[in-house]
């Protein structure tokens, strides 16, 4: 249908190139088939005409956030929001820009503006992701305890659930499992229940659902954290964030905390120019070190992709002195997350052992690329047939020679430190997955 509206917008602006009406419809045409680059050029040529054009603008705002170019958004949204402050959807797109890049006290800010303007309003991704943080509570005079136990999850998730994996699943559940489930045989040997474990490994490999299955396993409390949690611009808020999650964790035992992107916060304190850094990463380190008291019960988790870049003193008995690392997902278990990420779409005779075996060393964010490529080229399809278009072995198997595997990349730097830095032995896995002999 729109390939078709295409062909006939593209023949009447001929005939009337300066027609700002034809081409705007003709860049939404674009936008719905996925076609992004070709309605941002037709919007820019229409701002060309009139600089003033506020609908092109507002597409264009839409475009660029399809595109991942968040700032771009935000630049021509700010002068939007300025002639029309009270418009929710560019309120709602702005929020959405904010969170791409990580912005999220920003976001909070324009999510708190929406909800003067509209009471009532509701959206579940921005109540998921703007939920009370240290952070917001930190500034909040009337804030209770509740809104500490906002990070608190309990996870659902099993070892079950996680489709292979059973060396990671193997050592997980010989250091960590087994001792919370089993404290008095522990602790009859003066053995400690809980401590540090350092999840590292290629990114989109599974450490976030590795971590959640760990919690379930134990039914644990869980917290999962991200940097954007823990660190604050004003000087003293991060380290009081910090102890703050350690605290609520202390008061929930048994509880597990995950944090991700870990390298950002215990970045290597020698390559370090300011103080501020510094003081965080003390912080962190003596949380930790209270693991043989207070934090008996207390398992942290961190997940890194360059465990190279942490700051030695991490590794430190009592501290992350267990680490574990996470590959990229074998054959049974692409065969899984194929199978797990088809579910409920149109599909045709698909045989996820096959796909399974055409995706060496993908990962699962590769594999949720695949089928992203291949639902994207059926929407196409179904465009011009008007009919549903279901997925096929034959869409899928091209979409997997059209996405490169992003393991590869990691692998190339990883190896070099496995075989010139590596001289505790801590990157060996690496070394042994590659198949290499130092």
């Amino acid at each position: 249908m729109s390939q078709e509206l295409i062909k006939d917008l593209i023949e009447a602006l001929k005939h009337s190139p300066e027609n700002i009406t034809l081409k705007l419809r003709l860049a939404k045409c674009y936008a719905e088939i996925f076609e992004f680059e070709n309605a941002e050029n037709q919007l820019l040529e229409i701002l060309r005409i009139d600089a003033d054009h506020f609908k092109s603008k507002e597409t264009l705002a839409t475009v660029y956030y399809q595109q991942a170019k968040y700032s771009a958004s935000l630049v021509v949204l700010e002068e939007l929001i300025e002639k029309d402050p009270g418009q929710i959807s560019l309120l709602e797109l702005q929020c959405s820009n904010l969170l791409k890049l990580n912005e999220r006290k920003q976001a909070q800010e324009i999510y708190s503006s929406i909800l003067k303007i509209n009471a009532g309003y509701t959206n579940e991704v921005f109540d998921e992701v703007l939920r009370v943080t240290s952070n917001t509570r930190a500034n909040d005079e009337n804030a209770t305890d509740e809104d500490a136990l906002q990070f608190l999850q309990k996870s659902s998730i099993k070892f079950n659930d996680v489709g292979g994996m059973h060396n990671v699943k193997n050592e997980i559940s010989l250091k960590i499992i087994k001792p919370l489930l089993h404290p008095e045989l522990y602790k009859a040997y003066g053995k400690k229940i809980g401590g540090g474990i350092l999840l590292y490994g290629p990114p989109g490999c599974g450490k976030t659902y590795i971590a959640k299955a760990t919690a379930g396993e134990i039914d644990a409390n869980f917290i999962s954290v991200g940097i954007n949690d823990i660190l604050d611009m004003w000087m003293g808020n991060s380290e009081s964030n910090l102890h703050e999650i350690f605290e609520t964790a202390r008061k929930n035992k048994p509880c597990v905390i995950f944090i991700d992107e870990i390298d950002a916060l215990g970045a290597n304190r020698n390559s370090m120019s300011n103080t501020a850094g510094r003081t965080v990463i003390n912080q962190f380190l003596a949380e930790l070190d209270g693991m043989n008291s207070e934090n008996e019960g207390l398992l942290v988790l961190g997940a890194t992709n360059t465990p190279w870049h942490l700051d030695p003193a991490f590794r430190r008995p009592g501290r992350f002195d267990r680490i574990i690392f996470v590959p990229p997902p074998d054959q049974e278990a692409r065969e899984e997350i194929f199978k797990l990420s088809l579910k409920d779409k149109p599909i045709e005779k698909v045989d996820e052992k096959t796909l399974g075996k055409s995706s060496k060393s993908f990962s699962g964010a590769d594999i949720k690329a695949v089928i992203d490529v291949a639902i994207e080229d059926k929407l196409q399809q179904s465009f011009t047939t008007g009919n549903l278009e279901p997925l096929t072995m034959k869409s899928l198997l091209k979409s997997i020679k059209r996405v490169k595997p992003s393991t590869k990349e990691w692998f190339t730097s990883a190896k070099n430190y496995a075989l010139y830095s590596n001289d505790s032995g801590l990157y060996d896995d690496i070394l042994t997955y590659l198949n290499i002999k130092k």
